[in-house]
């Protein structure tokens, strides 16, 4: 026994060690500490997850958060194929020039990004500055509406959709589509037929990672949108400031845990979660 724990820590697995120590004091033990605490606090058994789905209102923001994440993730998708596409296929300059304004968007932190649009869009801000001149009067709310609450985050998580995005065209031939433009094929014929079908890991890989990325939001819902706006994370952070019920919100994450992991397991099952990395 002592010869083979010594083989092993002179062996390669002993790099994995620092790795697997660190995800465990970080992120397993903290995870196991929620889960227990949610079958735990304040009675032991299932009564905080009988309580969260027997209150319509906590299972109405559940399906809320999923229905915001489906729409900033195709919203981002549709904005964001064309810079990627046109960065990946024509690269250069222009290529260059996009790909650093969307670099230089993870210099700054989604707080102080979100903050950014609140003084855009608030009533002194330039937006509504902008419809009044434009002859709107009064002008209509923008803020604290689920409209600036979307855009704020489809802005915050588009950056995510790009560069999947380009990294998987960059990989497309660029011979294909001008076979299939010397075989007499129009453009938009050919981009439908071969370019969209080989860009799909990237469309899937990114929207994977925008929808997962946007269920767990927090600060953008809370300071932007209205409450009816509230997502399932604003909801844990309810339970535990206001209402000091660790075991509520406790039970909330891991049902917010098991969802992510469903869709991991979906994605897994239909395109292998593997090409996530590739």
């Amino acid at each position: 026994m002592g010869s083979s724990v010594s083989r092993l820590l002179r062996g390669p697995a002993v790099l994995y060690l620092p790795a697997a120590l660190f995800l465990l004091v970080f992120f397993l033990v903290p995870l196991f500490n929620v889960a227990w605490m949610s079958f735990t606090e304040p009675d032991t058994g299932f009564g905080n997850y009988t309580a969260f789905f027997a209150s319509s209102f906590d299972v109405g923001v559940l399906l809320n958060t999923f229905k915001t994440a489906a729409i900033v993730t195709l919203i981002s998708l549709i904005f964001a194929y064309p810079v990627a596409y046109v960065a990946a296929r024509y690269g250069g300059a222009l290529g260059s020039i996009l790909l650093l304004v969307v670099t230089l968007s993870f210099w700054t932190s989604f707080l102080v990004r979100t903050y950014a649009w609140m003084v855009i869009l608030g009533v002194k801000g330039p937006i509504t500055a902008a419809l009044v001149m434009l002859g709107w009067s009064p002008p209509p709310q923008i803020l604290f509406t689920t409209f600036a609450s979307t855009f704020a985050m489809t802005h915050l998580l588009m950056p995510f959709m790009i560069l999947t995005l380009y990294a998987v065209m960059r990989r497309i031939d660029g011979t294909y589509m001008r076979a299939a433009a010397g075989l007499g094929a129009r453009p938009l014929k050919a981009f439908t037929s071969i370019y969209l079908p080989l860009s799909l890991p990237g469309i899937a890989n990114g929207s994977v990672l925008v929808f997962i990325t946007c269920l767990g939001f927090y600060v953008t819902p809370v300071l932007l949108g209205s409450p009816r706006d509230k997502m399932i994370a604003g909801r844990i952070g309810d339970e535990i400031e206001q209402m000091l019920n660790f075991g509520g919100a406790s039970a909330m994450a891991i049902v917010l845990l098991v969802a992510t992991l469903g869709l991991f397991a979906l994605y897994s099952r239909f395109f292998g979660l593997d090409k996530l990395w590739r």
